[in-house]
Protein backbone atom coordinates (compact mmCIF):
# COMPACT_ATOMS: atom_id res chain seq x y z
CA UNK A 1 0.00 0.00 0.00
CA UNK A 2 1.27 3.27 -1.39
CA UNK A 3 1.47 5.58 2.08
CA UNK A 4 -0.15 8.11 0.96
CA UNK A 5 -3.42 5.86 0.26
CA UNK A 6 -2.79 4.59 3.87
CA UNK A 7 -6.41 4.80 5.62
CA UNK A 8 -6.98 7.35 8.24
CA UNK A 9 -9.80 7.52 10.23
CA UNK A 10 -11.50 11.29 10.76
CA UNK A 11 -13.63 11.96 13.89
CA UNK A 12 -15.64 15.11 14.33
CA UNK A 13 -14.84 17.09 17.57
CA UNK A 14 -16.63 15.10 19.71
CA UNK A 15 -14.98 11.59 19.13
CA UNK A 16 -17.44 10.61 16.79
CA UNK A 17 -16.63 8.83 13.35
CA UNK A 18 -17.39 10.41 10.36
CA UNK A 19 -15.30 8.91 7.76
CA UNK A 20 -12.07 7.27 6.36
CA UNK A 21 -9.81 9.29 4.65
CA UNK A 22 -6.22 9.04 2.89
CA UNK A 23 -3.67 9.52 4.40
CA UNK A 24 -2.72 12.32 1.92
CA UNK A 25 -5.69 14.51 2.70
CA UNK A 26 -5.41 13.86 6.43
CA UNK A 27 -1.36 15.75 6.14
CA UNK A 28 -3.39 18.55 4.24
CA UNK A 29 -5.82 18.50 6.87
CA UNK A 30 -2.85 18.78 9.75
CA UNK A 31 -1.16 21.21 7.83
CA UNK A 32 -4.14 23.27 7.57
CA UNK A 33 -4.50 22.94 11.55
CA UNK A 34 -8.06 21.48 10.83
CA UNK A 35 -7.37 18.41 12.74
CA UNK A 36 -5.13 17.29 15.18
CA UNK A 37 -3.71 13.69 15.76
CA UNK A 38 -5.47 10.91 18.08
CA UNK A 39 -3.74 8.00 18.00
CA UNK A 40 -1.73 5.58 15.77
CA UNK A 41 0.68 5.96 12.98
CA UNK A 42 -0.98 4.78 9.49
CA UNK A 43 1.98 5.69 7.63
CA UNK A 44 5.59 7.61 7.36
CA UNK A 45 5.85 10.24 4.36
CA UNK A 46 10.02 10.89 3.98
CA UNK A 47 11.27 14.16 3.34
CA UNK A 48 14.61 15.12 2.67
CA UNK A 49 15.37 16.17 5.69
CA UNK A 50 12.56 14.91 8.02
CA UNK A 51 10.14 11.92 8.74
CA UNK A 52 6.28 12.81 9.32
CA UNK A 53 4.63 10.46 10.54
CA UNK A 54 0.59 10.10 9.78
CA UNK A 55 -1.89 9.73 12.53
CA UNK A 56 -4.13 6.33 12.47
CA UNK A 57 -6.71 8.26 14.33
CA UNK A 58 -7.37 12.52 13.55
CA UNK A 59 -10.03 14.82 15.25
CA UNK A 60 -11.88 17.62 13.60
CA UNK A 61 -10.41 20.84 15.72
CA UNK A 62 -14.07 22.00 14.86
CA UNK A 63 -17.58 20.22 15.55
CA UNK A 64 -19.04 19.84 11.85
CA UNK A 65 -23.10 19.41 12.05
CA UNK A 66 -24.21 16.23 10.51
CA UNK A 67 -27.26 15.24 9.38
CA UNK A 68 -28.54 12.02 10.91
CA UNK A 69 -27.29 9.19 8.41
CA UNK A 70 -30.36 5.82 8.35
CA UNK A 71 -29.27 2.43 7.85
CA UNK A 72 -30.53 1.34 5.19
CA UNK A 73 -31.98 -2.36 5.78
CA UNK A 74 -29.72 -5.09 3.91
CA UNK A 75 -29.53 -8.87 4.42
CA UNK A 76 -25.74 -8.72 4.33
CA UNK A 77 -26.21 -5.53 7.05
CA UNK A 78 -28.10 -8.14 9.34
CA UNK A 79 -25.89 -10.81 9.32
CA UNK A 80 -23.24 -8.33 9.81
CA UNK A 81 -24.86 -6.21 12.90
CA UNK A 82 -26.03 -9.65 14.76
CA UNK A 83 -21.95 -11.07 13.94
CA UNK A 84 -24.08 -14.49 12.35
CA UNK A 85 -24.92 -15.53 15.44
CA UNK A 86 -28.18 -17.03 15.86
CA UNK A 87 -31.22 -14.95 17.56
CA UNK A 88 -32.68 -18.58 19.03
CA UNK A 89 -29.81 -20.51 19.78
CA UNK A 90 -26.35 -18.71 19.61
CA UNK A 91 -24.39 -20.77 17.46
CA UNK A 92 -21.78 -19.02 15.15
CA UNK A 93 -19.61 -19.63 12.44
CA UNK A 94 -17.21 -22.05 13.42
CA UNK A 95 -19.20 -23.95 15.80
CA UNK A 96 -20.72 -27.38 15.16
CA UNK A 97 -24.17 -28.34 14.44
CA UNK A 98 -25.56 -31.90 14.05
CA UNK A 99 -21.66 -32.60 12.84
CA UNK A 100 -21.20 -30.05 10.52
CA UNK A 101 -19.13 -27.01 11.24
CA UNK A 102 -20.97 -24.04 10.54
CA UNK A 103 -19.99 -21.38 7.54
CA UNK A 104 -21.65 -17.99 7.50
CA UNK A 105 -23.29 -19.60 4.50
CA UNK A 106 -25.30 -21.24 7.23
CA UNK A 107 -26.93 -18.50 8.52
CA UNK A 108 -29.89 -16.44 7.17
CA UNK A 109 -32.50 -13.69 8.02
CA UNK A 110 -35.66 -14.77 9.60
CA UNK A 111 -38.60 -12.09 9.83
CA UNK A 112 -40.20 -12.37 13.97
CA UNK A 113 -42.91 -11.44 12.68
CA UNK A 114 -43.47 -13.54 9.31
CA UNK A 115 -43.40 -11.86 6.34
CA UNK A 116 -46.64 -13.70 5.61
CA UNK A 117 -48.22 -11.96 8.35
CA UNK A 118 -47.63 -8.17 7.69
CA UNK A 119 -44.00 -8.55 9.46
CA UNK A 120 -41.47 -5.98 7.28
CA UNK A 121 -37.98 -5.85 6.50
CA UNK A 122 -37.30 -3.57 8.91
CA UNK A 123 -34.31 -3.82 11.53
CA UNK A 124 -36.18 -4.47 14.12
CA UNK A 125 -38.23 -7.43 12.65
CA UNK A 126 -35.22 -9.10 11.32
CA UNK A 127 -31.96 -11.32 12.84
CA UNK A 128 -29.97 -13.95 11.78
CA UNK A 129 -30.97 -17.52 12.47
CA UNK A 130 -29.33 -20.70 11.67
CA UNK A 131 -31.24 -23.26 9.67
CA UNK A 132 -32.19 -25.36 11.99
CA UNK A 133 -33.66 -22.64 14.51
CA UNK A 134 -35.35 -21.13 11.12
CA UNK A 135 -36.94 -24.23 10.12
CA UNK A 136 -38.08 -24.91 13.88
CA UNK A 137 -39.95 -21.26 14.12
CA UNK A 138 -41.40 -21.83 10.38
CA UNK A 139 -44.10 -19.23 9.67
CA UNK A 140 -44.67 -18.36 13.77
CA UNK A 141 -43.75 -15.77 15.99
CA UNK A 142 -40.99 -16.89 18.24
CA UNK A 143 -43.28 -16.62 20.71
CA UNK A 144 -46.12 -19.34 18.96
CA UNK A 145 -42.83 -21.38 18.56
CA UNK A 146 -41.45 -21.43 22.37
CA UNK A 147 -38.48 -19.71 21.58
CA UNK A 148 -36.79 -17.02 23.49
CA UNK A 149 -34.52 -14.61 21.88
CA UNK A 150 -30.73 -13.92 23.05
CA UNK A 151 -30.86 -10.15 22.02
CA UNK A 152 -33.33 -7.71 21.04
CA UNK A 153 -32.93 -7.06 16.71
CA UNK A 154 -32.05 -3.17 16.63
CA UNK A 155 -31.11 -0.53 14.20
CA UNK A 156 -27.57 -0.53 14.13
CA UNK A 157 -25.17 2.74 14.63
CA UNK A 158 -24.36 4.10 11.46
CA UNK A 159 -20.70 4.95 12.39
CA UNK A 160 -20.54 0.78 13.21
CA UNK A 161 -20.98 0.18 9.62
CA UNK A 162 -18.24 2.73 8.67
CA UNK A 163 -15.33 -0.05 8.16
CA UNK A 164 -15.76 -3.74 7.15
CA UNK A 165 -12.46 -6.37 6.95
CA UNK A 166 -9.25 -5.63 9.22
CA UNK A 167 -9.96 -2.99 11.37
CA UNK A 168 -6.79 -0.82 12.76
CA UNK A 169 -6.54 -1.77 16.70
CA UNK A 170 -6.22 2.39 17.02
CA UNK A 171 -9.79 2.18 15.42
CA UNK A 172 -11.65 0.01 17.80
CA UNK A 173 -12.85 2.10 20.31
CA UNK A 174 -14.08 4.70 17.60
CA UNK A 175 -16.22 2.19 15.34
CA UNK A 176 -17.42 -0.96 17.67
CA UNK A 177 -19.97 -1.05 20.03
Amino acid sequence: MNATTAPVLLLNADFRPLGIISARNAVQLLIDEKTEGVDGIAARLRTPSTVFEVPSVIRLRRYVNVPSRKACWSRRGVLRRDHYSCIFCGVSPGSEQRGKVLMPDDFTVDHLIPSSRGGKSTWGNTATACYRCNHRKADRTPNEAGMKLLFEPKTPRVDMLIASGKIPVEWKIYVET
